[in-house]
């Protein structure tokens, strides 16, 4: 049995929407701050403009464009100083096609990414970027972790956990206070019914149309109680230490995943 026990930080930072350099320097600054021994942080969706509602596709092409190799230039620069993983969602063009994509950067500077399945269509994202068909994972840490985005959550055939693939399930977003009630109780729920660690994580800040948001982020075990602690209220960090023992003790005396329905997404 391996018995790493992966110890996570969640930072539902505030974001500057169409600012991409002074949300990098937000991050560059807080990432100092991380806790020592902290293995992953965990960023909010397109942590480095906002959701980009109401703006037009050209418009969004020229934002991003000239920040896009520096931003993941700094990630693997923050990740290996660091010696911890950061993933988040980024927007990302690439062959004329706009993506709202989830990234994973470990410290040696490998990143793993899948892009967003279910595009928020009442806000008009399906009409200017391109979906995924592939939800990320990876391996990290004797960790196996799956990653989704935001709108995501409310489909849960998206993140069901077939033969235990995942320990780890991270959900990054802009999810606004107006519907937050939903995303309090779907994060619980995905944890319970795939015998999983979840994490969570929301941003803070007002976007251009005026939808708050508040920062609401937990850390959840596979029972759907919530483990996460604010130890650094200054910087509004969650940590939390996840128990590989505990999570393979709880899935051995109840495993109910063993009954879960075969099926195949089209």
């Amino acid at each position: 049995m391996i018995t790493k026990d992966l110890n996570i930080c969640l930072y539902p930072m505030t974001i500057e929407w169409d600012n991409i350099q002074a949300n990098l320097d937000n991050l560059e600054k807080t990432i100092s701050q991380v806790q020592p021994g902290t293995d992953l942080l965990v960023l909010p969706e397109t942590f480095t403009t906002g959701f980009p509602t109401g703006k037009v596709k050209e418009d969004i092409v020229k934002m991003i464009d000239k920040y896009q190799e520096y931003t993941i230039s700094l990630l693997k620069y923050l990740a290996g100083k660091h010696n911890l993983a950061i993933c988040g969602s980024v927007i990302y063009h690439e062959n004329d096609n706009l993506y709202n994509r989830a990234i994973f950067v470990e410290p040696n500077g490998d990143i793993t990414n899948a892009d967003k399945r279910h595009l928020f269509s009442m806000a008009g994202e399906d009409k200017i970027f391109k979906g995924g068909n592939n939800r990320l994972k990876i391996r990290y840490r004797s960790w196996n972790i799956s990653m989704i985005v935001c709108y995501d959550l409310r489909f849960p055939i998206w993140s069901r956990n077939i033969e235990n693939e995942y320990d780890l399930l991270i959900v990054v977003a802009n999810w606004p206070e107006v519907r937050i009630s939903a995303w309090n109780k779907l994060l619980p729920a995905r944890a319970i019914e795939n015998q999983a660690y979840l994490c969570g994580v929301d941003c803070m800040g007002t976007d251009p149309s005026g939808f708050k948001y508040d920062g609401s982020s937990a850390i959840i075990d596979y029972k759907g109680n919530e483990i996460g602690k604010n130890d650094d209220s200054a910087n509004n960090l969650i940590y939390a230490t996840l128990s590989r023992e505990k999570i393979e003790s709880f899935r051995s005396k109840f495993p109910a995943w063993k009954d879960a329905d075969k099926f195949r997404i089209l």
